[in-house]
């Protein structure tokens, strides 16, 4: 078991909260947070700006998550990271209203105990959600990656109690094992019928597990089943069913499939893509960017679909300049060109950097509103 800790600054957890930071009169670092109360003891409160949760602090800190990064191998791909953590929100938000509840990264599974269900099942280790390994002719695998935990609050300062609670469930969609030490790696895939067997199995027993502490007993808990991605892969995986078991119940009696699907554009591998207007616009978008500036090493494009609509665009633009008036200059022609080609019906983000900083940011938050710009290091 090996633990990767991620550390979250406020303003990463404000853009992961509301979908897309607020990028208002340019200026990023103005409008990350805004705080409700300025004492230092005690809960203080942040919004996420439009459509986002308020953020519970205490003493004037961001609380994180003890099982934060937890994971059951050591094969964890990167990229799931967030889209675990925006999708269980999103899910949430269907729960458990931003207009009425408070979040606050998972508070009640400490390391230990998660460290203990994310191994396999043993006579030394009873409550270990994975099975045994079996036989090297007859191998299980590892089908529990990883939990995440969010818990949402009502009330109000110093009052706030707990309302609501979810789980994110990553289910390995590949599992890497050796049959010896230092041995060859092998594959076993996992089937989407088998994750979903699985995951609501350990959903029902992770529920029975959580009703056992006080401040639990009364509260719906929301479970969400992610699909993790192949070590290698490019996207983020997806939530792909999730179910509520009401207050005082330790059964989710009725799950509720969804349809999402990443891609990287351009497509690689003879791949199609899942949409071609919106390959299109990428394509003509892209062609534009580089006939400004021949020396850009590359551009990219990551698109999520959910039920089959385009629910975001983020962008990568990749440049070998650095000077500031260079930057200012193809920032604005960026801009320009993102509101000729760009789809106008979704949320888009475009960075503009080299391989290592990102020197500008455009994006629009929502489908309706207008493009924000920050240019980094300027006025």
């Amino acid at each position: 078991m090996k633990k990767y800790v991620q550390v979250m600054m406020l303003a990463g957890a404000a853009l992961t909260l509301s979908a897309c930071g607020n990028l208002k009169n340019s200026d990023l670092a103005n409008n990350a947070t805004t705080t409700s109360n300025t004492k230092k003891k005690g809960y203080q409160t942040t919004t996420t700006g439009k459509n986002g949760y308020t953020v519970l602090m205490k003493n004037g800190r961001y609380v994180t998550s003890p099982i934060s990064g937890l994971t059951a191998t050591d094969n964890d791909n990167s990229v799931d990271t967030r889209e675990l953590e925006r999708g269980l929100i999103q899910i949430s938000k269907g729960q458990y209203s931003p207009n009425s509840f408070v979040f606050q990264e998972g508070q009640y599974l400490d390391a230990s105990t998660v460290t203990d269900w994310l191994a396999r099942k043993s006579k030394n280790n009873p409550d270990g959600l994975n099975p045994e390994a079996g036989t090297k002719k007859d191998y299980r695998p590892y089908y529990l990656e990883e939990i995440l935990e969010q818990d949402y609050l009502t009330g109000s300062n110093p009052n706030y109690k707990m309302g609501g609670m979810s789980i994110g469930l990553a289910l390995n969609s590949v599992d890497y094992y050796q049959k010896v030490k230092d041995g060859p790696e092998y594959q076993k895939e996992i089937s989407r019928s088998e994750q979903r067997k699985f995951g609501e199995q350990a959903a029902e027993k992770i529920v029975a597990r959580l009703r056992k502490k006080k401040a639990l007993k009364k509260i719906p808990i929301t479970i969400g089943l992610f699909s993790k991605t192949s070590k290698d892969s490019l996207v983020g995986g997806s939530y792909f069913a999730y179910g509520t078991a009401e207050a005082n119940s330790s059964k989710i009696t009725k799950w509720k499939s969804i349809s999402e699907k990443t891609q990287v554009l351009p497509t690689v591998g003879g791949n199609k893509a899942i949409n071609s207007d919106d390959a299109s616009s990428f394509n003509s978008f892209k062609n534009a960017v580089q006939d400004y500036f021949p020396n850009i090493s590359g551009v990219t494009a990551t698109l999520r679909y959910e039920n089959g609509k385009l629910a975001q665009e983020n962008i990568s633009i990749t440049t070998q300049f650095y000077g500031y008036e260079q930057t200012q200059s193809f920032t604005r022609l960026v801009l320009s060109t993102a509101k000729k080609y760009l789809p106008k019906n979704c949320p888009i983000e475009i960075k503009i950097g080299s391989v290592d900083n990102v020197q500008a940011l455009i994006a629009k938050e929502t489908a309706d509103s207008a493009y924000q710009v920050h240019v980094y290091g300027g006025e």
